[in-house]
């Protein structure tokens, strides 16, 4: 445990639960968000964090979990890294706010710099920020069109890009998020992922009978799918991916708002297959927490946007981009090597696990710190989240059936063994247990993907 989670934790070991769970003030303040927020939030149980620490959290009953959600994969230097807070100190006691799309900020050049400096594309790069990974989805779209003169942009069944109009049209990990917005954005067709065998489809599909190969501006795919399921693709489908972009004069868009800043044990998980994008998108952990979002692309692509093209009025602010520099320098300062070693750690103890439950767990699949278990059912895989929840735990779902793993790269060895013992606690109750579990869920008001899945 680091120091700073250990002034949180005082002499408890960590996760420590002291109420009931929910607590007394977390169902207190559950029934007071739910008459004044939007009821589209789609909260997975009810925690109510007070404040955190590495891989701790605090909730408002006093309880300490162990973080394995990070944020859904944001807090990529753990909670309130000391280095990361004393950058956002600094920053905001200067400035906290002058808008980059309109006048020359001396912090976002260099931010630009840093990640066009260490992106894998080919040749020059330049960079363009943003808010959110939605945000540089949506200005991907355009510089793809605008730079190309196409009209057409490929994405993939399984993929999650956002939920804003141009990302949720591209998005396509489930129904839901379609149902009740459509029309959607035109021009977006969606292939199957991950099998080199898949690529086919291209040539044999879309080419042949939906759109022509010179009218398509972009393929964009997440190099391990992220909400979809932690979905790792078969080695050659990338630079299958690659291969048909060079042919057709497509540019290839790497969206590694989930799979990037170091969470797969490489900087960019393109990286592991050796794969060159055109465009690169990044958001979630680069900022460590901070909203920031970023497009790093070939600097021809970017030079053929004029002055009003794009832009944004919060997009690179300083104390993101502080927040930033000093996270790059943490992940290149050795926390990237730490999540391959963690990541290889979770699978050596997840894998008996699977063979032990055989048939309740279909899967065990990692690249780094992007950790995937699949189960049987869709209900499991909620009961299992609940049950590490109940525990101290902190996971989440994604896919159909599936819960992720996705740890701050700060986690330790004796913190990734914990989560491991808890994790097989959680599964072997399950498994001990069926359909018990499920009315805990529901009473607890926790049951949002079972619901969607019938």
């Amino acid at each position: 445990m680091s120091e700073t989670a250990s002034s949180i934790a005082g002499e408890r070991a960590v996760p420590h639960i002291v109420t009931e769970l929910p607590g007394p003030k977390a169902r207190a303040h559950v029934a007071y968000d739910e008459t004044w927020t939007s009821p589209s939030l789609p909260r997975a149980y009810p925690i109510v964090p007070l404040r955190g620490h590495g891989s701790t959290i605090e909730d408002i009953d006093g309880n300490l979990f162990l973080d394995f959600a990070a944020g859904i994969a944001v807090n990529s230097t753990g909670h309130s890294h000391p280095h990361v807070v004393a950058a956002v100190k600094e920053q905001a006691s200067e400035l906290i706010h002058f808008s980059a799309s309109d006048f020359y900020l001396p912090i976002y050049p260099k931010v630009c710099e840093r990640l066009a400096s260490i992106a894998p594309i080919e040749g020059r790069a330049r960079t363009y920020l943003g808010n959110s990974g939605a945000e540089v989805v949506e200005a991907s779209i355009k510089l793809a069109r605008y730079a190309t003169h196409r009209p057409y942009v490929v994405a993939f069944l399984g993929a999650f890009h956002g939920r804003t109009y141009g990302a949720v049209s591209l998005t396509a990990s489930k129904a839901k998020y379609h149902a009740g917005f459509g029309p959607l954005l035109p021009g977006v067709f969606h292939a199957p992922y991950g099998r080199v065998e898949d690529l086919a489809w291209f040539d044999e599909v879309l080419f042949d009978k939906l759109a022509p190969a010179n009218e398509v501006a972009a393929i964009i795919v997440e190099p391990v799918q992220g909400e979809g399921g932690y979905i790792i693709p078969e080695d050659g489908f990338l630079q299958g991916l690659r291969r048909i972009c060079d042919e057709h004069g497509i540019l290839l868009i790497a969206d590694e708002i989930q799979s990037g800043a170091g969470r797969t044990g490489r900087m960019w998980a393109v990286e592991h297959w050796g794969v060159k994008p055109d465009i690169l998108l990044t958001a979630k952990g680069i900022a460590s927490g901070m909203p920031l979002g970023a497009m790093v692309a070939r600097a021809d692509l970017l030079e053929a946007w004029t002055a009003g093209a794009h832009g944004s009025t919060y997009g690179g602010n300083p104390v993101a981009c502080a927040a930033a520099l000093a996270t790059v320098d943490l992940l290149e300062g050795g926390l990237i090597e730490n999540a391959a070693a963690r990541g290889e750690q979770a699978l050596a103890g997840l894998r008996p696990l699977a063979e032990r439950y055989d048939g309740l767990i279909r899967d065990v699949r990692a690249v780094g710190l992007m950790i995937g278990v699949e189960f049987d059912t869709a209900i499991h895989a909620e009961e299992v989240q609940w049950a590490c929840f109940e525990r101290g735990l902190l996971v989440l779902e994604c896919g159909k059936s599936s819960v992720r793993m996705s740890p701050a790269l700060t986690v330790s060895e004796a913190e990734m063994a914990t989560g491991l013992r808890i994790f097989a606690e959680a599964v072997d109750r399950v498994a001990g247990h069926g359909l018990e579990i499920l009315a805990e869920v529901v009473a607890a008001g926790s049951l949002h993907e079972v619901e969607a899945a019938g």
